[in-house]
């Protein structure tokens, strides 16, 4: 079983559907099954986002997606596989700018974000 942890302020009225549906379904399209993981998704602002790539990335801008790899097991024998970080202001730029709905973009984001975290890097 994925378990999906989402955590998010009331000010940025994300569709948690749609963030869970978007993880299982990385899961779904791997042929992942008969694991007990977990992976963590948290919604913020632009002041955070810009802080954790100061911290992290050291370049300082705000991002749409980050992700934290975890791979880790608990005394609960549950596969932690990290975070996936979205800036809720860029969702809803880059929403605009691609001229689609915010909840296809965060889906967009969040699938990018939990192929990451199972390994998957793109070519830039």
């Amino acid at each position: 079983m994925i378990k999906v942890l989402v955590s998010t302020d009331p000010r940025y009225p994300v569709n948690r559907k749609v963030l869970r549906r978007a993880v299982l379904g990385v899961f779904e399209k791997e042929k992942i099954n008969d694991i007990s993981a977990e992976v963590s998704v948290a919604v913020v602002g632009r002041r955070k986002m810009k802080d954790l790539t100061s911290k992290y990335l050291g370049d300082g801008k705000v991002h749409e997606v980050l992700s934290f790899p975890i791979e880790g097991k608990g005394p609960d024998e549950v596969l932690r596989l990290g975070d996936v970080v979205l800036s809720w202001p860029e969702v809803l730029l880059a929403a605009a700018r691609d001229n689609v709905m915010v909840d296809e973009e965060v889906e967009k984001l969040v699938v990018h974000g939990v192929e990451h975290l199972l390994g998957r890097h793109h070519e830039e």
